[in-house]
């Protein structure tokens, strides 16, 4: 069951023949909890607008996925057509911007996707480099955690998710894993608060869904110390990279 936010990569095809299709992503970089009302919610809002080191990160990912698309574009037609906007969801707010490019005539859609995935928003940058040191560092396989997800029509559309706020089923088990960007300045304990407030949503789903099946609900946070350790090392070992941070239920 996904609830993702985030888009990798939609395909859009036109109708002129003279242009290629639409290729939009929507990279997400940058979270605050919701508020208790309105005022808390602008207030936070404010904040994390403001906020150097949320700035900074979102700006290096929009960087990368403008590259990317470029990638696959025809020249002179990427564009950041939204750049920082907030988007609020039950439980949390992030800053968000959306990268269009026209896709060159020889471009197909795995052609795309190939050139966006996997999302640099759950990499960091420079990809072939963060990618090594996520795998030395992580002591499990991520599944299909931020991987995709997608939709494809005969008609040329497509429309792709990053696999984040996913609940995954292993035989009797359901297992949910969260993550938080990982930067110089990043302070694991922040980290770790905003992984648990990434995956309140879907734990409440699951919660009442359980109770509602009068099942009781036994809930395990995975090691807090040993999670923000990994955040902290990654911090050092990698200064524009991810580190995960799991919570399983």
């Amino acid at each position: 069951m996904s609830a993702s936010p985030e888009l990798l990569l939609a395909r859009e095809p036109t109708d002129d023949p003279d242009r290629g299709a639409r290729l939009v992503t929507e990279p997400i970089a940058g979270t605050r909890p919701r508020g208790d009302g309105d005022e808390a919610d602008a207030a936070l809002e404010a904040e994390l607008i403001g906020d150097a080191k949320e700035r900074a990160e979102h700006a290096m990912l929009v960087d990368l996925e403008r590259n990317d698309l470029g990638k696959v574009s025809r020249f002179g037609t990427v564009d950041v057509a939204e750049y920082r906007r907030v988007d609020r969801y039950s439980e949390v707010m992030h800053l968000v911007s959306l990268i269009e490019g026209e896709a060159r005539p020889d471009v197909g859609l795995a052609d795309a996707v190939a050139a966006c995935f996997p999302g640099g928003t759950i990499t960091g940058a420079p990809k072939p480099r963060t990618m090594e040191i996520i795998d030395e560092l992580e002591p499990t396989r991520r599944g299909p955690y931020t991987g995709s997800m997608f939709a494809a029509g005969f008609d040329g559309r497509a429309t792709l998710s990053i696999v984040i706020r996913t609940l995954v089923r292993h035989a009797a088990e359901y297992h949910l894993r969260v993550g938080a960007g990982i930067v110089h300045d990043s302070d694991p304990d922040a980290e770790y608060e905003e992984t648990l407030a990434k995956a309140r949503a879907l734990v409440s789903a699951v919660d009442e869904a359980l109770a509602a099946g009068g099942m009781a609900v036994d809930e395990t946070v995975g090691e807090a110390d040993e999670a923000t350790g990994e955040a902290d090392e990654a911090a050092g070992e990698a200064a524009d990279g991810t580190a995960e941070e799991a919570v399983e239920r």
